[in-house]
């Protein structure tokens, strides 16, 4: 893979991940123009340790606000740490329920089939981004969603959680798209939804990066041997450094939008960009 393919794949990573557009999305997209496999260990590998980019860039960008808020006192510390462990438990349940439906059920004619089998499906990328565009829209237009600094409590956290769990098989289903409009319908504050989503963004990274790991290590099916680990992580971790920087400039533009009330812009874009991805399928892509 060439260095301009991997900093073409990192801003758009990093500009789409911390906007509610699906960065998988678009990234699966520009992997297909570019020629490359998404479905490929290293491919999935790269996907993530882009995540982990722009995971660094939430920590940067939200340290402030979480220090006010999450962080202000060790009482605040013991609200939202239990709150943040239900939402990330249901996100679990719910994401790897369905994946291990469509192992058994979709996958089932394919000796050794996992999920990642599924993530370069254009039209079910199509399907589920266009479901994230309508999520968004509905949040956004609905009267008075997302006013006030209400935080969420344990029903709200419920919902965030086992929303993001349909985030996990499906690429195109925006994660902090999903997860945000979820704390807005719910009753959520704009900032305080914004928080929460990311703070839970910052906790299934990790695990997921790890299960990319085993996952290329273990792909003899690819010819991936371990001594040859390295040479597929060098440039995914150049990618990891540019979406950090595109990760920043992206949450700038996100909270400016949702702060303005234009949050259903965002999904006006994803049904756009479905019905994008739809025509490419269709072309042969």
């Amino acid at each position: 893979m060439s260095i301009l393919a991997i900093a073409i794949l990192a801003v758009i990573q990093g500009l789409a991940e911390l906007l509610p557009v699906s960065s998988s999305a678009h990234v699966i997209v520009a992997e297909k123009l570019l020629g490359l496999d998404p479905t490929a260990p290293e491919m999935t590998l790269l996907l993530v340790m882009l995540h982990s980019g722009t995971m660094l860039a939430v920590i940067a960008y939200f340290w402030r606000a979480w220090r006010r808020t999450f962080f202000s006192s060790w009482a605040a510390l013991r609200q939202i740490v239990p709150l943040l462990a239900l939402a990330t438990v249901l996100t679990a349940a719910v994401g790897y329920s369905l994946m291990w439906i469509i192992e058994r059920t979709a996958l089932r004619a394919i000796p050794g089939a996992d999920i990642e089998l599924i993530f370069g499906n254009l039209a079910l990328i199509s399907g589920a981004l266009a479901a994230a565009g309508v999520l968004i829209l509905v949040a956004g237009l609905r009267k008075g969603a997302g006013a006030g600094e209400r935080s969420p409590g344990w029903g709200e956290a419920s919902w965030i959680g086992a929303v993001q769990g349909f985030c996990l098989p499906f690429r195109g289903f925006s994660r902090s798209g999903a997860t945000i409009s979820t704390g807005l319908l719910v009753g959520t504050g704009r900032a305080r939804a914004e928080e929460f989503s990311f703070a839970l963004a910052v906790i299934l990274t990790p695990p997921v990066v790890l299960r990319e790991l085993r996952r290329l290590l273990e792909a003899r099916h690819a010819q991936v041997a371990a001594g040859e680990s390295w040479h597929l992580l060098a440039p995914a971790v150049l990618g990891m450094g540019l979406s950090f920087l595109a990760g920043l400039a992206a949450l700038a533009w996100l909270s400016s939008w949702l702060e303005r009330g234009a949050w259903y812009r965002f999904g006006i874009y994803c049904l756009a960009a479905s019905a994008v991805i739809l025509v490419l399928h269709l072309s042969g892509f």
